[in-house]
């Protein structure tokens, strides 16, 4: 057996000098290890020492400085991941996996799943299921975490060494788009937590990450998991309030925490767990000071609402959590009691070809699958049942240090407050507000453009609806979802069909996107 700590204490001298190559360690340790058994022993202590293996088989010191902003855009699904996907289909099923029996059951499973999302069901994973999934969400779930990370990295938020726990990991969607979203130069220390039939999709896919992430799944539930189970995080982490980094490297590092995981994902996930407001609440606990805990969820109403009343529920107003983004507070002291249905959308990613064979494999016929709960004749069961290219989705990024993605707050004396909505029905006020939604009538020539928007003091749902455009209100329409942007002169009615306030911008009203573009 090698003496581990010998390699970590010539490790530690040699990369104040040069990157560390194994074979130099291997002739200072007694018995002269194999340099493979060295390279093996330093990955394994990879993370606590802060290092990153380079393409030529060296380690050096993982960089100090925050990653920045990637410019996160995917078009389609890598198609490594997709090779990945597909063997463990050819291996379950055959060759011919997308056609005959195999074919029916796999998109009998996503129906069902789709099914049972849509009527707020129970949802439970058998192998087949899971595979299901895995073909109808890897690639947009893999999308949208880049998106998500990318808010947090535009604020230099970001370590280069993190360490990540993904609940509910599913087929690893999420922990694939980490991945490539912080390229080779970051060190990753990955637990998953899955306890379902898709753990052995995701050990599979995980294969396929870099050499500098680390992972590991424990196939338990959130509410039987704990930190101190993991081998490498000590009990300090958790009863001392510091994390594994030995002394010498903090205060290199300056690294202070209070927890041990850097980042917490719960990747739809939360319709799914009995007491998901819980399971969050005791997650952030586990988050270093400096750390985001990120949750998302399908755009559909039930669980992108669902998603918005355990973000309430975890982070109310004066509390230790804060929103960080997309739902930001304007007014200190306020929370939100609308009913909260908010989602971003990005661009379409190309087909997967995995995707395209299980439709293909439904022409032939033979797919006399499943209609959806209730007997719905107008279900899909063709061919484009099986095609999910679309990048919609609600998220909340949570925080316990205070910091938001837009410092910016509003001003009784400049700002009308959507709270105080009623009073000013058919007056034209200045209001402050966070954009949180794109055009909800999908650019509909007959309609005027219509947008969701909140300054966290809201009670019901407030649109802003443009019905003529100028050059001084254009950035409602242009500015990005999640900005924060300034209203002056802006009508307010009440729209008694929807039960909601509608915001008549207008040639007389001024719109400027004074955070986020």
């Amino acid at each position: 057996m090698i003496d581990r700590e010998a390699v970590r204490s010539n490790a530690k001298y040699l990369r104040r000098v040069r990157p560390i190559d194994p074979e130099e360690i291997a002739e200072y340790i007694e018995g002269y290890p194999h340099p493979a058994v060295v390279r093996q022993t330093l990955r394994e202590e990879a993370f606590d020492l802060g290092l990153c293996e380079r393409e030529d088989g060296t380690f050096v010191p993982v960089d100090e400085e925050p990653l920045p902003a990637q410019g996160w855009s995917p078009t389609a699904f890598p198609e490594e991941y997709a090779f990945a996907l597909e063997d463990l289909l050819v291996d379950a099923y055959g060759a011919n996996w997308h056609v005959g029996d195999s074919g029916d059951r796999l998109r009998a499973a996503i129906r069902r799943l789709k099914a049972d999302y849509y009527f707020g069901n129970d949802v439970e994973y058998d192998a087949v299921a899971a595979h299901g999934y895995a073909i109808y969400h890897l690639p947009d779930y893999y999308a949208v975490i880049g998106y998500v990370l990318e808010t947090i990295a535009e604020r230099g938020l970001l370590p280069k060494r993190l360490r990540v726990l993904d609940v509910g990991a599913g087929s690893g969607g999420p922990a694939l788009g980490l991945a490539d979203y912080v390229g080779e130069d970051v060190l990753i220390e990955y637990h998953a937590i899955e306890p379902s039939a898709a753990a052995g999709g995701l050990k599979r896919l995980l294969e396929e990450t870099g050499r500098n992430v680390h992972t590991k799944v424990h196939e338990t539930t959130i509410e039987s998991f704990s930190p101190e189970s993991i081998e490498s995080i000590d009990s300090t982490d958790l009863s001392e309030k510091t994390n594994s980094i030995e002394p010498a490297d903090r205060e290199e590092s300056g690294a202070e925490t209070d927890g041990p995981f850097d980042l917490i994902l719960f990747g739809n996930v939360l319709s799914e767990l009995d007491d998901p407001a819980a399971a969050v609440e005791r997650s952030l606990s586990w988050l270093a000071s400096e750390g985001s805990l990120i949750a998302f969820e399908p755009a559909d109403l039930n669980t992108a609402t669902g998603l918005r009343e355990v973000e309430r529920a975890v982070a109310p107003p004066d509390g230790d959590v804060t929103v960080y983004a997309p739902t930001l507070r304007l007014w200190d002291g306020m929370g939100p009691s609308d009913r909260g249905w908010s989602f971003d959308v990005r661009d379409d990613l190309a087909v997967p070809p995995f995707q395209q064979r299980l439709a293909d494999g439904s022409t032939d016929g033979s797919d006399h699958g499943d209609k959806l709960a209730g007997g719905d004749e107008s279900d899909d069961t063709g061919p484009e049942a099986y095609i999910n290219t679309d990048v919609q989705f609600a998220y909340s990024v949570l925080r316990t240090d205070g910091e938001r993605r837009f410092q910016v707050r509003s001003n009784p004396r400049r700002y009308a407050r959507m709270a105080d909505m009623e009073s000013h029905v058919t007056d034209r006020i200045d209001l402050l507000s966070v954009k949180l939604s794109h055009d909800l009538t999908d650019g509909s020539a007959d309609r005027n453009a219509l947008f969701k928007i909140g300054d966290g003091s809201q009670k019901l749902e407030h649109y802003a609806v443009l019905t003529r455009e100028t050059t001084l209100n254009s950035d409602l329409q242009a500015a990005a979802y999640g900005s924060v942007l300034a209203f002056e002169n802006v009508l307010v009615l009440w729209n008694d069909d929807e039960g909601a306030y509608n915001l008549v911008v207008d040639d007389e009203t001024i719109v400027e996107a004074i955070a986020g573009r």
